[in-house]
Formats: C-alpha cells, structure tokens, sequence
C-alpha cells in the first residue's frame, strides 16, 4: 500500500497541479489531504474543486476555519491581523455556500489501520489546529504534542511548512511540509510518501517544482491584497 499525504495547498492551484502529476508517476494507491485548502492563495476555488475530484479523505486546518469565520485577536500577530482578514474577506469572495459548507463538515482528525500499521492524522496537534511544533523540538515535546495517540505508531500532521521525518522510541512522526507555500527555504512543493509492504515500511518527503513566476503573475493581476509580501514567499520559499 503506497500513500501520499499532501497539506497547506493554500490557493496555490498550479503547485497542486504539479504534486498531482508527481503522484501519477509513483502509483500511489491512496492520497490523504491535511487541510488548509484555499487561504492566502490566488486561485482558492480552483484548488478546492481539484482537492474535491480527488474523492478521497480530508482533513480540515486552521485557514480552512479562518475562511469560515475570520482571523481572531491573537491568533497572529497584532500587525497583521486586519491584512490576513482582508486575504480571509477575498478568497471568501472567490467561494460559493457550498464551498463553505464542505470545509465546515470537514473531520479534525482521522486514525485508520494499513496492513497493521495504526496511523495517526491531523494538520497541527490532536488537539489543535493553530498549535506549532517545529522539527526543533525535543523528543518529549514531540511526544507530549503529536503522540498522545498511544495505540498509533505513525503520526502524521503538517501546518508548519517545513517537511522531516523523524524516530521516537520506534515510532514514526512525519511533517508533509506544503504543497502551496514551503517555509524551509526551498521552492518546491513537498508532499510526503508511505510505503507499506507486509513487514516493511518506507517513508519519504519528495520535492516537486512548480511555474513560481506563475504564480506571482497570478497575485498581482489579481490584485490580491497582501500580494507583494505573498510573492515574495513565494519567491524565497520562506516566511522570513
């Protein structure tokens, strides 16, 4: 059983459409999406209707709920509170009803059991969708915050934007990175694959490239409100 895990699209529908064509070639059997589909992106209805054709399971993250009711005092900071609603108030305005009620039915969390293997899968903590964990992390935070599932021995979750794969006392915790907007200084989208074949198991995080300057093009005929500082992520593969 072959199984890609793909999270934060974030609009970016070009990028989806690169990891997508990626998957085609390595005879995946089964794609999970993590969430955060259409915040911050040029195109947020055009990558939750390719999310969609999928028909496969989704999990919801937390600019799925910031599109469903706004960004609230101190969950970013100060400064950039009334830019990122401004970005909330455009993609909702790129959106039907009905987009809006498919990200409001989506789970929060989902276990499930492939060939023995109990996998664990959420966008930022079990507990939460806005909490960051970063690879930093010592191994007790890891386990305190992303391994309080005890009967799981693969835990997979994303919302950082920067892919690792990382062992805890025999267990197995995996970031997906983002498909739409990497963080970690590489400007490539990132998905990550499990291989399971009877007792083995195979883990990798892949990197696809994808049209950037697309992409950029895209926000400023748009018009896009936060556009230059969203072209410039886009540009670095960085926040920073």
């Amino acid at each position: 059983m072959k199984i890609a895990f793909i999270s934060d699209v974030h609009g970016n529908a070009v990028a989806l459409e690169a990891v997508l064509k990626d998957i085609e070639t390595k005879r995946i059997d089964k794609i999970y999406v993590l969430g955060d589909l259409c915040y911050r992106g040029p195109e947020p209805k055009r990558s939750l209707e390719l999310i969609q054709s999928l028909k496969t399971d989704v999990i919801k993250g937390n600019a799925d709920e910031w599109v469903l009711r706004g960004v609230q005092e101190g969950e970013v900071p100060d400064q950039a509170l009334e830019m990122m609603n401004k970005e909330r108030e455009w993609t909702v305005s790129q959106l039907t009803k009905t987009d809006l009620d498919y990200l409001a039915q989506l789970p929060t969390d989902l276990r499930f059991d492939v060939s023995g293997l109990a996998i664990n899968v959420f966008h930022a903590t079990p507990d939460s969708l806005f909490e960051v964990v970063l690879p930093s992390e010592s191994d007790e935070v890891i386990k305190t915050k992303l391994m309080s599932s005890t009967d799981s021995e693969m835990y997979v979750y994303a919302h950082i934007h920067k892919p690792y794969i990382r062992y805890i006392n025999g267990k197995m915790v995996i970031n997906t990175g983002s498909v739409g907007l990497p963080f970690d200084g590489v400007k490539k989208s990132s998905y990550a694959i499990v291989d399971i074949e009877g007792n083995r198991v195979s883990t990798s995080i892949e990197r696809v490239e994808y049209n950037c300057e697309k992409v950029i093009n895209q926000y400023q005929d748009l018009n896009y409100p936060n556009a230059e500082m969203m072209c410039n992520v886009i540009r670095k593969g960085s926040i920073m």
